[in-house]
């Protein structure tokens, strides 16, 4: 190729002279569960980014509550919204830290495709579901968790069956960026804590969006730590962790700055995650996708092709897969066909 061209081997050299022997390289991937012919000009984990930025369940993503449910505005944060942001600042981190910027952002942009309608509403009546039947279907998870939805898809879902073939470093990274465990990489571990990072101050802003919340009424020993704004709070948080994990084998944060992130989200917990302005809606949601599962459940036959194959598993698995897999709107336009009379609909 022209010497004008970066190709895939002059990236892959140009990583090992430009980042950190503690990151991840792309050419030392621990691969694909089905091996493909390298590409010409992007490394794996581009490659996975792309396939992930194109996959459906990225595209659904835009239309996926966050907190509020079905907000009046259009500047509330979606789960698509809030995935670009942990990219942003999972990005910023990786680089200032010299580790993999394309597999970090590879692993933010996946971590949240199986995310169910209704945020965390949804994924509260999707674990009762499953606990109900869990009985009658020996192997069945009984809880549902977003991040192994989240795998599910990118491993099963996507492309027809297929998946998405994705790198064991990006699947780890989405399948640990919540709960216990650590991911593997470094990158993995900066999306674990930019997640967090991401949410708090984006759920912050749309609080004061809905008024539910002051700026001023965030404590004052909180914001002296942090700062007192989005963009202060996130820049105080970032140098946080790049000072902190610089010449680590582990990315964590300063105690201090650690301490007040810690409160500042129980701060929101009490605050916003559990007042009735943010969850005043929340039986509805969780009755309407019950009542979805259990329709589904009733008619199989009704499932869609593609959710049709017992090759995906159990019956209340691929009820599962296609309930988690819609959209809040779509999820209230299939209850409204299937449960109220036409001339009640809107």
């Amino acid at each position: 190729m022209s010497d004008g061209i970066l190709t895939r081997e002059a990236a892959e050299a140009e990583e090992r002279l430009r980042l950190s022997p503690r990151a991840s390289f792309s050419d030392a991937t621990r691969g694909r569960e089905v091996p493909l012919e390298p590409d010409p000009l992007r490394t794996e984990f581009q490659r996975d980014r792309d396939r992930i930025i194109h996959c459906k369940a990225f595209r659904r993503l835009s239309h996926k509550t966050q907190v509020f449910l079905a907000p009046e505005g259009d500047h509330y944060r979606t789960r698509l919204t809030h995935t670009l942001e942990v990219a942003q600042i999972a990005r910023s981190i990786a680089r200032a830290l010299r580790l993999n910027e394309d597999l970090t952002e590879a692993i933010a942009l996946g971590h949240d495709l199986g995310h169910s309608p209704f945020g965390h509403t949804g994924e509260a009546a999707l674990s009762q579901c499953l606990a109900e039947v869990a009985p009658e279907y020996p192997g069945l998870q009984p809880v549902y968790e977003h991040n192994m939805q989240s795998l599910r898809v990118v491993e099963v879902l996507e492309y027809d069956g297929k998946g998405l073939n994705l790198t064991w470093e990006v699947r780890d990274g989405i399948r640990n960026h919540t709960g216990d465990d650590l991911p593997a990489t470094l990158e993995g571990q900066i999306v674990k804590t930019a997640d967090r990072i991401a949410y708090i101050n984006h759920d912050i802003d749309d609080a004061v969006r809905a008024g539910v919340l002051l700026d001023s009424e965030i404590p004052a020993e909180l914001t002296a730590v942090l700062g007192s704004h989005h963009g202060a709070r996130i820049t105080s948080l970032v140098q946080s962790m790049v000072t902190a994990s610089a010449d680590a084998d582990r990315i964590s944060m300063t105690p201090e700055v650690e301490e007040a992130m810690l409160a500042l989200r129980a701060f929101l917990f009490e605050r916003v995650y559990l007042s009735m302005d943010a969850k005043g809606e929340d039986p509805k949601a969780l009755e309407l996708v019950k009542r979805l599962f259990g329709y589904y459940m009733s008619h199989p036959a009704e499932l869609p092709d593609e959710f049709a194959r017992e090759s995906l598993g159990s019956l209340p698995q691929r009820v599962v897969d296609y309930v988690a897999g819609m959209t809040d709107r779509y999820a209230i336009r299939t209850y409204e066909k299937l449960f109220l009379p036409s001339r009640w609909k809107m």
